[in-house]
C-alpha cells in the first residue's frame, strides 16, 4: 500500500479532446459504415482514430482517469450503432437507449473515502486517507495499490469484460508510502482499512473482491482475508499466500498471461505479414521496460531495458504513461507489448498507429492476474481444490485404458510373443497421474487469452479495424458490458 496522489488540475489533456469528441459522435449517432469500408489492413491508421487535430497542440501528460474515458467515448461511438441494430427487432427508441446505456457504463458507480487513524509504534497517532472505487457489476474486483484508483476501476472493468470474467471493476488504496513504516503499522494499517471496507459493505466475496497490485502482495492480501468473519471469507480477497487459500501461479499470472497473449498474436500469419515478420517468437529480439511482478514473469528475459533500444517487440512493463508523443516516433520496435496498465499515452498511441506499429493492448495483455484471480475465487467459494475430487480417479481411468487396449490387442493378436506391452510417451507420462491444480490453471489461463485474442480478432474484422487492437479490445468490452445493463432490463426516468 501506498501513496495515491490527487488528481491533476491541470488545463484540459488530449484525453479530454477525444471525450468531447467521442460524445458528440455519439449524440448525432454518427453512421461509421462508410469509413469502415475504405479502411484497408496494413495501411497507416491515423484517420481510422478519429483523433482531433487539436491535440497535437496539447502538453502530452493527460491525466489517467480521463485518457480511460477517451478510450471509451471513442470506441463506443464505434460501437454505438451495431448495438442499435441489434435492438431493432424489440424497441423502437433503440438509439436513445444505447446511448443511455453507454453514459451509464462510462463513470465509477460508487466512490468511497474514509479516513481512519492509527497508533504508530512510538506511540503517536496519524490518521490515514483511504479510497475505494468501484462500478458496473457484482462482485467488483480489483487491486489494492497506490495511484490512480479511479481510472483502474474504470479499466478493471472493460479488462474483466474481455477475458469473460463475472466482475464489475474496482480499485482501492490507502495514502502511505511504505518505506516509512514498519511491517507492525502496516498491518495495523491494512487490516484497519479493511475493517472500515466491511463497515460501509463494500468487501466481500459477493460485494467486492480485492487483490494484490503495486506496492501490496501476499503478506497484505493475508492480512485482509482475516477480518471478514464469513464462511467464505478466503473468497473476499485474491493474491494470498496459498496456505491462506491462495492459488498457484497467481503471482505470476499477470506475466505468464503476457506471454501467452503475446504468442496469439505473433504467432498469427496474417498480422506479421502486415509487419513484414514471420510468425512465432524464433527469430525475434525483445526489450523489457521495468523488473517488477509482471517484467519478471513474462518469461521473455533482456539484458536491458530501453524504451528506444533496437528490437522487434517492446514491452514496457512498468508504469503509467512511459511511452508519450515524445519518444514515440524513435521507438524502433514493431510490435508494442503493453504489459503494464497505461504506459501509451493517446498522443503515443495515435503515433504507433501512424507508423504502423502495432500495440497490443494493457487490456488484455495483462488481463493473466485477474484471470487467475477468478479461479482462486472460485476455488474458495467451493471450498475444495482444483483436482482434488478427480485426482484418483483421472490416474484410475488412464491406467484402465491401457489394460483395455493391451487385453484388446492380444486378444486379436495373441501371446505368441509374449505380452504387448503399451508404453506410453513420455509427454502422456507426465499426464497419467491427473492434471494438478497447478497444470488445471495454467490450462485454463492459456485458454483465457487464446479465446479472448480470437474475440478481438473477429472484432477487427468485423470492424475493419486492421492494427487498431486497442480498438478492438475496448469494443469487445463495450458490447459485452452493454449486454449485461441491456438483458438486466435497465429502466430509465
Amino acid at each position: 500500500i501506498a501513496a495515491v496522489p490527487r488528481p491533476s488540475r491541470t488545463s484540459p489533456s488530449p484525453a479530454a479532446t477525444y471525450r468531447y469528441l467521442g460524445e458528440a459522435l455519439l449524440a448525432a449517432g454518427r453512421s461509421r459504415g462508410q469509413a469502415a469500408t475504405a479502411r484497408q489492413p496494413g495501411v497507416a491508421l491515423a484517420a481510422t482514430r478519429y483523433y482531433s487535430e487539436a491535440v497535437a497542440d496539447r502538453e502530452d501528460d493527460p491525466n489517467f482517469f480521463k485518457t480511460v474515458e477517451g478510450f471509451f467515448h471513442h470506441d463506443a461511438s464505434i460501437v454505438a450503432d451495431k448495438l442499435v441494430e441489434g435492438l431493432r427487432t424489440r424497441e423502437s427508441e433503440e438509439g436513445t437507449r444505447v446511448r443511455r446505456i453507454l453514459r451509464i457504463t462510462k463513470p465509477c458507480n460508487h466512490v468511497l473515502s474514509l479516513s481512519f487513524p492509527i497508533r504508530s509504534d512510538c506511540g503517536s497517532w496519524e490518521v490515514m486517507e483511504g479510497w475505494e472505487h468501484s462500478q458496473h457489476r457484482t462482485p467488483c474486483k480489483g487491486g489494492v495499490r497506490h495511484n490512480e484508483a479511479q481510472a483502474l476501476a474504470s479499466l478493471m472493468t472493460y479488462k474483466c469484460a474481455v477475458v469473460d470474467g463475472p466482475f464489475g471493476g474496482a480499485k482501492a488504496g490507502v495514502k502511505i508510502n511504505p518505506k516509512n513504516y514498519t511491517d507492525n503499522e502496516l498491518d495495523k494499517t491494512t487490516r484497519r482499512f479493511t475493517t472500515e471496507l466491511a463497515k460501509k459493505g463494500f468487501i466481500g466475496p459477493g460485494i467486492d473482491v480485492p487483490a494484490s497490485d503495486m506496492s501490496t502482495g501476499e503478506r497484505e492480501m493475508s492480512w485482509i482475508h482475516h477480518r471478514p468473519q464469513d464462511i467464505n471469507a478466503h473468497g473476499c480477497v485474491t493474491g494470498k499466500p496459498i496456505s491462506q487459500g491462495g492459488i498457484p501461479r497467481r503471482i505470476s499470472a499477470t506475466g505468464c498471461g503476457v506471454s501467452h497473449g503475446v504468442e496469439n498474436f505473433i504467432s498469427e500469419a496474417s498480422y506479421m505479414s502486415i509487419l513484414g515478420m514471420t510468425p512465432g517468437f524464433g527469430d525475434k529480439t525483445f526489450v523489457v521496460q521495468g523488473f517488477g511482478n509482471v517484467g519478471l514473469n513474462s518469461e521473455i528475459f533482456t539484458s536491458f531495458c530501453i524504451l528506444e533500444a533496437d528490437c522487434d517487440i517492446l514491452i514496457p512493463a512498468a508504469s503509467e504513461k512511459q511511452l508519450t508523443k515524445s519518444n514515440a516516433p524513435r521507438v524502433k520496435a514493431k510490435i508494442v507489448d503493453v504489459t503494464a496498465n497505461g504506459p501509451a499515452t493517446p498522443e503515443a498511441d495515435k503515433i504507433f498507429l501512424e507508423r504502423n506499429i502495432m500495440v497490443i493492448p494493457d487490456l488484455y495483455l495483462n488481463a493473466g492476474g485477474v484471470t487467475v484471480s477468478y479461479f482462486e475465487w472460485l476455488k474458495n467459494l467451493n471450498h475444495v481444490s482444483y483436482g482434488h475430487l478427480t485426482f484418483k480417479y483421472e490416474r484410475d481411468s488412464n491406467y484402465h485404458l491401457f489394460k483395455s487396449v493391451q487385453e484388446s490387442l492380444e486378444g486379436k493378436l495373441g501371446k505368441h510373443g509374449g505380452t504387448i506391452l503399451i508404453v506410453p510417451t513420455a509427454e502422456f507420462q507426465d499426464r497419467i497421474s491427473g492434471a494438478s491444480e497447478k497444470g488445471i490453471v495454467h490450462s485454463g489461463l492459456a485458454y483465457t487469452m487464446e479465446h479472448s485474442a480470437r474475440q478481438s480478432m473477429c472484432t477487427v474484422m468485423k470492424y475493419n479495424l486492421g492494427l487498431d487492437l486497442r480498438t478492438a479490445a475496448y469494443v469487445n468490452a463495450i458490447e459485452k458490458v452493454f449486454k449485461v445493463y441491456n438483458e438486466a432490463d435497465v429502466t430509465f426516468t
